[in-house]
C-alpha cells in the first residue's frame, strides 16, 4: 500500500508529497474538514487509529523515493503529533527512516510534543522544516475552537525552541476565522518565524462572507514585508484579493522548500 503520495487541488499547496501516518485525530478542531473527506462520523474521527503496517509500507516507500527533490508532508489529514504519537511513535520512526533514506521532510502540527523528536529533526540539518498552524492570540478563542491542540503560548514556544536549535521554522496561518486574532499571532512570530504561508477560511458557516479580505491581507503584506519575511499567498486568498500586487515568491508555493540532500 502506498504512503507517500502526491497531493492534488489545494493539499498541492502544503507539498509536492505528503503521508498520513495516522486514521483521525483528537484535536478536535471544529473547522476541520479530514472527517468529511473520510466519511467518518466526526466523534470516530476524533479517536486516532495507526494506520495498518504503516512503518513497513513508509519504508518501502522511501526506497522507492531514494534521496528525492521533493519533500514530503507530515501529515496532510492528521496531526503527526496527536494524542496517540506519544504512545506509538509512529512519527518518530518514520522520521527515522525518512532521514535513513534521504527524503526532505516538512512538518505540519499543533502540537508542543513535536520537540520530543528534536534529537531527530536536528539530524536532518538544513533537509526538513517544523510548521505549527496559527490561529488564534485568545486563549479562550483557541480552547474553544481547538480543544486537545497546544495553547497560543505553547505554539510560540515551541517554534522559539526550533528556532533557537536552527530548525527552519514555518506557520500556516489557515484558516483565518478572525483576522485581529491571526494578525496579532503575525506580529509576535515575525522574529520566530522563517517563513509563513497565508490562507482563508473557507465555506464555514457563513463566516468567511463577512471577512474583509483585502484588508487582513493587505495589513498581513505590511507586517511580512516590513519585517523582510519571506511568505507564500495560498490561491484562495490570491482569488478573493485580486487586486493586491504580489511577487516572485509570494505566489511561489515550493520555493521554501527544505533542500533535497
Amino acid at each position: 500500500m502506498s504512503i507517500i503520495y502526491e497531493p492534488a487541488g489545494k493539499a498541492r499547496e502544503y507539498s509536492s508529497l505528503a503521508c498520513n501516518l495516522y486514521s483521525g485525530c483528537n484535536h478536535g478542531c471544529k473547522y476541520c474538514y479530514a472527517p468529511g473527506i473520510r466519511r467518518m462520523e466526526r466523534q470516530n474521527y476524533l479517536v486516532p487509529e495507526a494506520r495498518r503496517n504503516i512503518v513497513k509500507d513508509f519504508e518501502l516507500d522511501c526506497k522507492k523515493n531514494y534521496n528525492s527533490e521533493k519533500p514530503v508532508l507530515f501529515c496532510f489529514m492528521t496531526d503527526p503529533y496527536n494524542s496517540l504519537e506519544s504512545e506509538l511513535r509512529l512519527t518518530r520512526e518514520c522520521l527515522k527512516i525518512a532521514l535513513k533514506h534521504k527524503i526532505p521532510v516538512k512538518i505540519l502540527t499543533k502540537s508542543k510534543t513535536v520537540l520530543n523528536d528534536i534529537d531527530i529533526i536536528k539530524k536532518f540539518e538544513n533537509h526538513i522544516s517544523v510548521g505549527m498552524t496559527i490561529t488564534f492570540n485568545d486563549l479562550k478563542k483557541s480552547l474553544e475552537w481547538e480543544p486537545e491542540a497546544s495553547i497560543p503560548e505553547d505554539r510560540i514556544k515551541t517554534l522559539n525552541e526550533l528556532k533557537n536549535n536552527n530548525v527552519k521554522t514555518w506557520a500556516s496561518f489557515e484558516p483565518v476565522i478572525e483576522p485581529e486574532e491571526s494578525l496579532i499571532m503575525m506580529d509576535k512570530l515575525k522574529n520566530i518565524v522563517d517563513i509563513f504561508k497565508i490562507g482563508k477560511l473557507n465555506n464555514f458557516q457563513g463566516l468567511d462572507k463577512k471577512i474583509d479580505w483585502n484588508d487582513f491581507l493587505n495589513r498581513s503584506i505590511k507586517i511580512l514585508r516590513e519585517n523582510n519575511k519571506p511568505f507564500y499567498v495560498k490561491k484562495d486568498l490570491r482569488e478573493a484579493c485580486p487586486n493586491i500586487k504580489l511577487y516572485g515568491s509570494e505566489i511561489l508555493m515550493d520555493d521554501f522548500d527544505p533542500n533535497p540532500f
